[in-house]
């Protein structure tokens, strides 16, 4: 291929994600896929002879832009009632593909080139491209792949007069943190002193563990007021495949949102958007979901806690750090590739997770996958010759 122009890259650092070759790394050698974070089951039957029903009445036409008025309405029942935040159906919620477009369009809305955007890493694979696709800089707060807490001092020592924006994610992937509500307090004064806007990534909301409970950025006024929160039913429901995700903003943020998410793919999936509000009339289904994945965290920690792991067991999501510091020197990275070949058991090396090169020798594990599936993996681990 021949270019008249000079062709450059918009993502220079950027390749294939490590979610992918991980997963075909596991495909090649057969191994149990622990890696990318998705279910092994399938969501339940009465959802999908909801999608069937609405498929049948003939909504398969576009959605509105801004989403199905009866799911914009079922969201802001359902944060109304875990909150007390009212969001505005008609001019405060738009329905996203997936949690990705939502965390796009809410960083593309805030961020102009030059602009400084606090990132927490170990991060999520999408928050940096998408600051830097903005012309915006990422500026770390680096923890610790199994942190107890955030220095809030060192936080603060970070913000300049060009830092614009702070992208937040609780339940935290992939350390399993829960942010405390003292931490929710700590943002909100930061972002209110230096006039800073806050993304919020909230997509494992209801998966938290040991009595434990989600604060979300909406249900702190001052946070609220200057957030975009961002939310999916992929996680939620166990159909990542259906990318339905949705954004809640204050009405001036969300119509500068809306202008971006039009041009970007206007509406998401019409018949998967009715079928969705209808199973929200029923909050026991997302509300058991922290019982759920707790019982399979517990299985798989126990399961490997005689391999010589160190470990904290996940506070929330669906993944669980281990530490290797006490059986190899190996790098994560080659020991992902290792464990994936010999043990046939796949994983993803945490390193890829900061955006400088790090030696915590962490590896995160997905145990939303069946019983016997995790009790494998074990089983495998096990036998590994360190």
């Amino acid at each position: 291929m021949h270019l008249k122009a000079a062709f450059r890259s918009k993502l220079p650092r950027v390749g294939t994600t490590i979610f992918t070759k991980m997963s075909r790394l596991a495909e090649e050698h057969q191994a149990i896929n622990l890696a990318q974070g998705f279910p092994e089951f399938d969501c339940a039957p009465e959802l999908q002879k909801l999608v069937g029903k609405y498929i049948t009445q003939g909504k398969n036409q576009y959605a509105p832009m801004a989403g199905v008025m009866a799911l914009r309405e079922a969201i802001a029942k359902k944060v109304f009632a875990a909150t007390a935040k009212e969001y505005h159906p008609e001019t405060e919620i738009t329905i996203t593909s997936g949690a990705t477009e939502a965390l796009y369009v809410a960083l593309s809305t805030v961020v102009h080139p030059g602009d400084e955007v606090i990132v927490f890493e170990p991060a999520y694979d999408s928050y940096v491209p998408c600051i830097e696709l903005n012309g915006g800089i990422p500026v770390f707060v680096t923890l610790h792949p199994q942190y107890e807490g955030i220095d809030w001092q060192d936080v603060r020592s970070k913000i300049s007069p060009r830092t614009k924006a702070v992208i937040i994610n609780t339940p935290h992937n992939p350390t399993g943190n829960v942010w405390k509500l003292s931490d929710l307090h700590q943002l909100a004064d930061i972002a209110g002193q230096h006039d800073l806007m806050v993304i919020s990534d909230e997509v494992y909301e209801h998966i938290i563990f040991d009595g434990r409970e989600h604060i979300s950025a909406a249900s702190i006024p001052a946070l609220a007021e200057r957030t975009f929160l961002c939310g999916s039913f992929g996680k939620t429901f166990h159909t990542t495949g259906w990318k339905l995700g949705y954004c809640l903003a204050p009405k001036e943020l969300t119509a500068e949102f809306r202008k971006i998410h039009q041009f970007l793919v206007f509406s998401v999936v019409t018949p998967i958007q009715f079928a969705i509000a209808e199973y929200l009339e029923n909050p026991e289904h997302y509300l058991t979901l922290s019982a759920f994945y707790q019982r399979k965290r517990d299985l798989f920690v126990h399961a490997i806690q005689d391999i010589g792991f160190g470990l904290r067991p996940s506070e929330g999501s669906f993944f669980q750090n281990v530490s290797y510091e006490n059986l190899t020197g190996e790098n994560d990275r080659e020991l992902a590739e290792r464990l994936t070949i010999e043990a046939g058991v796949a994983s993803i090396p945490v390193s890829v997770f900061y955006d400088q090169i790090t030696n915590y020798q962490t590896l995160r594990f997905c145990f939303a996958k069946n019983d016997d599936t995790l009790l494998r993996a074990a089983e495998l681990l096990s036998k590994v010759v360190w």
